[in-house]
């Protein structure tokens, strides 16, 4: 060979895909037995037909800005909002405090989220589409793809923790919109960017009420009628703001009648 290289094997890249494989399936085991959880299974498995990297791996030299669409990162103004369709008639935007998630599934929370450098704050849990009455659509059929790639992950990533999330949001919520998977994901992005997120918050128990506030505080134009504080038995896990299809705050009070009605659900601090 020129220069003294070595030629690799070619079948070393099918043994190492084969391996990856075997592990994919052993971790499908245990998700169906619910030793972990879920979606961690099905991010490892989006990740391995689509050919990208793994948490089961080291990491990728190949970095994800270089693979992010540049209408994804950033928004431009309402101008260039995509126009969603009318057959719903506002959003929700559900932001999740992604302490919460870890704290309260522990062992069983996703790696990608949890581990070390995951989201230390809020998190969009999802954009949806909903009716005023408090019903929404869901799992429309679309011709988009049902899966989210790699590529148009890497222009989300730093709002939604893991693309087998943003697969589930697409699929349930994404396809009910009228918009094509990668128009959803900029309105995702736009609306997110609309709102300021209160600085003031975790740290123990905290009461809706505070939550409430704290946001209406730091967001001109939004009302407490205009969104809506979730929270499990112990944590308080989204707030969920409503908008109008220019991402205006609207009120919604469907939405506001299911707020937590815990009296002080923990918020944890920030990792």
């Amino acid at each position: 060979m020129p220069g003294g290289q070595k030629r690799r094997r070619p079948e070393l890249g099918v043994r190492f895909r084969s391996k990856r494989l075997l592990a994919l399936l052993v971790l499908g085991g245990l998700a169906l037995a619910g030793l972990v959880p879920y979606q961690f299974f099905e991010d490892e498995l989006a990740t391995f037909v689509q050919g990208g990297e793994s948490s089961l791996e080291g990491p990728s030299s190949t970095s994800a800005e270089a693979r992010t669409p540049d209408d994804l990162r950033s928004t431009t103004g309402d101008r260039d909002l995509p126009r969603p369709s009318d057959e719903f008639d506002f959003w929700v935007l559900a932001l999740s405090w992604s302490p919460s998630y870890c704290a309260s599934e522990g062992e069983r929370a996703n790696r990608r989220q949890c581990g070390q450098g995951g989201p230390k704050g809020f998190v969009v849990h999802g954009l949806w589409p909903q009716y005023r009455g408090g019903r929404y659509p869901s799992d429309c059929p679309s011709s988009e793809p049902g899966r989210v790639s790699q590529q148009v992950y890497a222009g989300i990533r730093d709002l939604i923790p893991t693309i087998g999330l943003a697969g589930h949001e697409w699929r349930k919520h994404g396809t009910c919109t009228g918009l094509s998977q990668t128009d959803y994901f900029r309105m995702t992005r736009a609306a997110y960017e609309k709102v300021r997120m209160p600085t003031n918050l975790a740290g123990g128990a905290v009461s809706p009420a505070k939550a409430e506030e704290a946001f209406v505080r730091v967001n001109r134009g939004l009302e407490h009628n205009g969104l809506a504080v979730t929270c499990d038995r112990r944590y308080l896990r989204d707030v969920r703001i409503c908008l109008d299809k220019a991402l205006n705050f609207i009120a919604c009070p469907a939405v506001d009648r299911r707020a937590c009605n815990l009296k002080q659900p923990l918020m944890p601090n920030r990792r």
